[in-house]
């Protein structure tokens, strides 16, 4: 294949993802008066939206610390120490990453009503504060790294908190990008778990939000819509292009194992 032909294919595929995006921007931009940045000071001024924007942001940055904090000691502990039934403790962690979320809907309301936490947001966070995919991501990459540290702070006396959070933790911040980002888009455009767990406008978060402001009398008002989806994805734009360089390195530590 010549460098312009994968020069052209490229640019139609550049073009194909960026045309929704693009889409969304100019049918945002859109009223009866021509294009006008209107519809977003309508919908950030609008009472709700506000508080659904609030809502996923503090959702968000408690289920990524509980993900870094508790995946960073599961996914050490499997590369780190041999235990009896380790492997197979691991293997049963992989086997949940192919269970549907949907399959633990039921389950799960039925948990938090119990335990009187509907429309709360320990309901929006405690269930997600460890994930599977999180714990082998970093399982993986520590696998890569060299002990030696790890074997010298020993010697000196050195708890294994202390190895974990003081020696090992500094030289996990490549896949703890890739782990930020995955928790933060999983959390930040969740709508079937929020809808279901929350019943007052007070606790909605963004996507859940964005579903009930389409809603109008007779049809969806689509420039309202467009411009509240545009500004939930600038975090989530914002934060990949600041990690993007740690994030393909995280992705890319621990293929050979």
């Amino acid at each position: 294949m010549t460098r312009a032909l994968r020069l052209v294919l490229l640019a139609v595929l550049v073009a194909a993802m960026a045309y929704p995006l693009a889409w969304m921007i100019a049918v945002s931009v859109q009223t009866a008066e021509g294009p006008s940045l209107r519809n977003y000071a309508e919908v950030w001024n609008s009472g709700p939206f506000t508080r659904y924007f609030v809502n996923s942001f503090v959702v968000a940055a408690v289920v990524l610390v509980g993900n870094i904090v508790c995946c960073t000691m599961a996914g050490y502990a499997f590369a780190r120490f041999r235990i009896r039934g380790g492997k197979f403790l691991f293997l049963l962690v992989l086997s949940t990453i192919m269970l549907p979320k949907q399959v633990i809907l039921v389950p799960l309301y039925i948990l938090m009503q119990k335990a009187g936490l509907i429309d709360t947001y320990w309901a929006l966070t405690l269930p997600f504060l460890v994930d599977p995919f999180n714990i082998f991501l970093i399982r993986q990459y520590v696998s890569t790294l060299p002990p030696d540290c790890e074997e010298a702070a020993r010697i000196d006396g050195a708890g294994e908190f202390t190895i974990l959070f003081r020696v090992v933790f500094p030289m996990l911040k490549p896949v703890l990008a890739v782990v930020a980002i995955h928790t933060c888009l999983t959390n930040w455009n969740s709508f079937l778990f929020p809808f279901i767990l929350t019943h007052s406008a007070s606790m909605r978060t963004l996507p859940v939000g964005l579903a009930m402001l389409s809603q109008g009398a007779h049809s969806i008002d689509w420039g309202h819509l467009m411009a509240g989806a545009v500004i939930s994805a600038l975090p989530v734009v914002a934060a990949f292009l600041v990690f993007q360089r740690r994030i393909i390195g995280g992705l890319t530590a621990g293929i050979s194992k």
